[in-house]
């Protein structure tokens, strides 16, 4: 059974950072696409960063060059830096996984497996 499970949210001031790690179990991690998606109150989920099983990486314009998404497939563990965080990127962050290459990497339909989520909060 695939799980996925977030940490390091959290609260920090405008400009600050965090880094949330995503560990997965009872799959082949290095074959999965993986992503990060946040869903800040309410309104929609959104795609954040995506890296394929060949380590090529997709970014949402917002967060290029202050997000960096990577993954440590020894330790089965999808990462998100985020530097120079902003209020309004406030939001529940989840991880993302699918057992294969994917179209549209920052699409929430394409992947079927979900951690819970963490919090992440930025206040000004």
């Amino acid at each position: 059974q695939v799980q996925l499970e977030e940490s390091g949210g959290g609260s920090v001031q405008a400009g600050g950072s965090l880094r949330l790690s995503c560990v997965g179990s009872g799959y082949t991690y290095s074959t999965y696409s993986m992503a990060w998606f946040r869903q800040p109150p309410g309104k929609e989920r959104e795609g954040v960063a995506t890296i394929d099983s060949a380590g090529r990486t997709t970014y949402a314009g917002s967060v290029k060059g202050r997000f960096t998404i990577s993954s440590d497939n020894a330790k089965n563990t999808l990462y998100l830096q985020m530097n120079s965080l902003k209020p309004e990127e406030t939001a529940m962050y989840y991880c993302a996984a699918y057992p294969g290459p994917v179209v549209n990497g920052l699409a929430a339909w394409e992947y079927n497996y979900w951690g819970r989520g963490t919090q992440v909060t930025v206040s000004s």
